[in-house]
């Protein structure tokens, strides 16, 4: 990568350069503006009085984010896998609401998503071990993923279990008047939220409610757990805040010589 096209990346997605850093906070200040114009439209007494300025706002934004997006795409090796990533994902994100919003009404209040975009700013200010502490949480909810499918799965086996079966006790005299509802219940009772909307009425139904209750506490410990686990595993790993240029990943290992996502060179 040479010439212009490096020079862009440098203030893009490196913030080593006093014209780097300078890039990314402007963009974290519009980043601001922009999430606060969509705040204050969604109040319907400044939206009378200042509706068509926020929207202008809102469309000078967009375009702004609009040609960041497009320049981070033209000056990455990769473009693709720049797409595929978080920060890719969110980017585009942030921009397509404005643009809903012109076939579905209301779509432009997504704009709030935007706010995740800030978490630049741990990179921006140079705040490393949040940095580090970022990517470890999100190695570690990598990995606990297919234990706690797996536990998902098991959960919503037991609910139906016990939707069916209090659907056979209470009856659609007292308010459970379908599998689907008694579900409902079983979910709202196993998480401790209890609405109250329905109960059970019957003493038969009461012990089954007990149980549920306290198997639910023991459920929501078991997701904790896992995590825990794995956070503790994904602590003992160090990594580097080095950017690819070809594919803009980071966290590579602080000895790696090549990119772990696409192989180039760092």
């Amino acid at each position: 990568m040479t010439g212009i096209r490096a020079k862009i990346y440098e203030i893009i997605f490196e913030t080593d350069t006093p014209a780097g850093k300078m890039f990314d906070i402007a963009l974290l200040v519009a980043i601001v503006l922009s999430v606060a114009a969509v705040l204050l439209e969604s109040v319907s007494g400044i939206r009378q009085r200042y509706g068509s300025a926020l929207r202008a706002v809102e469309w000078f934004f967009t375009l702004l984010f609009t040609g960041e997006y497009f320049l981070r795409l033209a000056c990455v090796g990769r473009p693709l896998r720049y797409v595929r990533s978080f920060f890719g994902i969110v980017d585009l994100l942030a921009i397509a609401p404005t643009y809903l919003a012109l076939f579905i009404a209301g779509a432009h209040s997504l704009i709030v998503i935007r706010a995740l975009r800030l978490l630049r700013v741990f990179r921006v200010l140079k705040l490393a071990q949040f940095v580090g502490e970022a990517r470890t949480l999100r190695l570690a909810l990598r990995e606990s993923m297919r234990k706690i499918i797996v536990f998902l799965g098991t959960v919503l086996t037991l609910v139906l279990i016990v939707g069916a079966l209090m659907y056979l006790i209470e009856g659609e005299e007292h308010g459970f008047t379908s599998i689907p509802q008694s579900v409902y219940w079983a979910i709202v009772t196993m998480t401790t939220v209890g609405y109250g909307d329905i109960a059970p009425q019957t003493v038969v139904g009461k012990m089954l409610a007990s149980a549920v209750m306290i198997l639910g506490y023991g459920i929501i410990a078991v997701p904790t757990g896992i995590v825990t686990v794995e956070l503790a595993s994904a602590g003992k790993k160090r990594l580097s805040t080095r950017t690819c240029t070809q594919c803009g990943a980071d966290a590579h290992d602080p000895d790696a010589v090549y990119c772990k996502y696409c192989a180039s060179k760092l």
